[in-house]
């Protein structure tokens, strides 16, 4: 018997932004699919755009499960995760430990196939590179959120996120977010 996907299925559980007040929560499993969805749409930019050659397919699947060790550890709120430099080293060494954890709860046959999802590979450094810079995207979209709801509380978040985005000097960021995002401020009525 293996309790893979049962912890995978407690992802539902993990809310985001525990320090804040939200309009609207947000958990790591909505969270990962808009993740693998912006992923996936930096990878096709890249490609189409600016010359690359990474796999759109891999990189949304890898963004699937890159928070998938919070089922274990929990969702650590930025101003703890990066509050210091040995804080960031022991939250990373956390981070390892859960997902050897969760790799450790499947069948033998089955991790060769799961452990490149969970850990990094050299193999697939641009296209954890994309997830990293997606999972930011996606932070600054629910700041708009919570923002187009009246919620004050995530003002300082989304000016300092988009200063980050900003300062990767990263053209397919740029593309993003010159393309897709002024959408993300109008209303259904407006969309339509």
């Amino acid at each position: 018997m293996s309790h893979f996907f049962a912890y995978l299925a407690r992802m539902k559980f993990i809310q985001r932004w525990g320090l804040m007040r939200n309009t609207r929560s947000e958990n790591i499993q909505e969270h990962s699919l808009q993740v693998a969805m912006i992923a996936h749409a930096l990878a096709v930019l890249a490609n189409t755009r600016f010359g690359a050659a990474v796999d759109p397919d891999r990189t949304a699947l890898l963004a699937v499960f890159h928070d998938a060790e919070e089922v274990i550890t929990g969702d650590l709120p930025t101003p703890i995760k990066y509050f210091n430099p040995r804080v960031k080293e022991a939250v990373d060494g956390l981070e390892v430990v859960a997902k050897q954890r969760l790799l450790d709860m499947l069948p033998d046959d089955l991790r060769v196939a799961y452990e490149p999802l969970l850990m990094e590979q050299p193999g697939d450094a641009e296209s954890w590179r994309l997830v990293k810079l997606a999972d930011k995207v996606c932070a600054y979209l629910k700041c708009l959120e919570e923002a187009k709801a009246g919620n004050r509380e995530f003002e300082r978040a989304e000016a300092s996120i988009r200063a980050a985005l900003e300062a990767t000097g990263e053209p397919v960021v740029e593309a993003f977010m010159t393309t897709f995002v002024p959408s993300f401020r109008l209303t259904l009525d407006e969309l339509n």
